[in-house]
């Protein structure tokens, strides 16, 4: 956990010399190696992310529908998530703090335990207004209060804008893995990237140029790189780097919904669809389902169910002799995923 989120890429910036800025990431046959795909950057992340894009002048066609749903619903629960979005200069990183799980819970512990000397590189890049000096000052130093209101603001603002969404955009995030996947497997790691996100990024061997309001260098040096698509940083392309962790690689946050059609299957949620997954699984074992869609151990299983752990375990079972999920041992943990069985029934039912 604890990455320094890179500036944003929003529109393509040119030099005097008629060229694009941009940054660039170089790499070894180390790295190239070590290139590996991750589904999500983190709810939380996300959830910020939506927050941004719902106060922000774009209006991109890809999210008008999902606009119109969430306008509104914010309120001064989101105030905290506006003090770390200046109107200038670089942002908070909320994956560094909150880490990158799907558990909206998990993300707000992570950000209450967050140690200080992570808090303090994060923000102390951040031209804060006025108004929210002192705030940020009680955060950085370790006060209760202001991290209680930031998670509080963070879990409200998922409400909102995210959680309503999540199973369209997490089915959407796992088939774009997929064929980031597919393509690794068919032409190898070098296709993906001269493939990724156009016109945002451009593959010239051995360097990955990325649009960036600056000119940058970033040498992999033999970590590797991670490739992460996201929903809600529409157009904006992100290097998410730990500084607490040098030798861990970088995460490259890619934008994924660029046009209406990409946008209405995933803000389509069927509430139909649900209740009929509901009807034949049972309400509890169908939320199970769906949990373990995101990977999860029986802790956490419980967590999010609010059932017992024991519950938790014996719902667990019926839906693995059902073939629906699979369960492996991760250290002392039990680790739930879906199978493709799994994943084709909740992606015919979204919720």
């Amino acid at each position: 956990m604890g990455f320094r989120r890179g500036r944003r890429l929003c529109a393509i910036k040119k030099r005097s010399d008629g060229g694009r800025s941009m940054k660039r990431i170089h790499f070894t046959g180390g790295d190239l190696a070590r290139t590996r795909l991750a589904t999500t950057i983190g709810v939380a992340a996300e959830t910020f992310d939506s927050v941004k894009l719902l106060w922000d002048r774009d209006r991109t066609l890809a999210f008008h529908h999902w606009r119109t749903s969430v306008s509104g619903r914010l309120g001064e629960q989101a105030r905290p998530l506006a003090a770390l979005m200046p109107t200038g200069g670089p942002m908070v990183d909320v994956a560094s703090l909150a880490g990158d799980t799907t558990c909206i819970e998990e993300a707000v512990d992570n950000v209450l335990a967050a140690p200080r000397a992570l808090l303090r590189m994060e923000l102390e890049h951040i031209r804060f207004q006025p108004a929210h000096r002192s705030w940020a000052r009680s955060l950085v130093d370790g006060d209760l209060e202001p991290r209680r209101q930031l998670t509080e603001a963070l879990a409200a603002c998922h409400r909102a804008t995210v959680a309503p969404y999540w199973g369209g955009a997490r089915s959407h995030l796992t088939a774009v893995r997929a064929d980031y996947a597919r393509t690794m497997a068919e032409g190898g790691v070098e296709r993906l990237l001269e493939t990724l996100c156009p016109p945002l990024v451009r593959w010239r061997a051995p360097v990955l140029e990325v649009c960036h309001p600056r000119d940058a260098d970033v040498y992999l040096r033999g970590r590797g790189l991670v490739i992460a698509p996201t929903v809600f940083s529409s157009r904006q392309m992100e290097l998410l780097q730990c500084p607490l962790d040098t030798a861990k690689a970088p995460v490259l946050a890619v934008p994924t919904i660029g046009d209406a059609t990409a946008g209405t299957a995933v803000w389509d949620v069927s509430e139909s669809g649900g209740q009929a997954l509901g009807d034949l699984l049972g309400r509890t074992r169908a939320a199970a389902l769906k949990a373990v869609a995101d990977g999860c151990s029986t802790t956490e299983l419980a967590r999010r169910l609010s059932i017992s752990a024991a519950a938790a375990s014996q719902h667990a079972t019926v839906l693995r002799k059902a073939n629906l999920i699979t369960t492996s041992r991760d250290g002392k943990a039990v680790l739930h995923t879906v199978t493709s069985m799994g994943a084709a029934l909740l992606n015919s039912a979204p919720n």
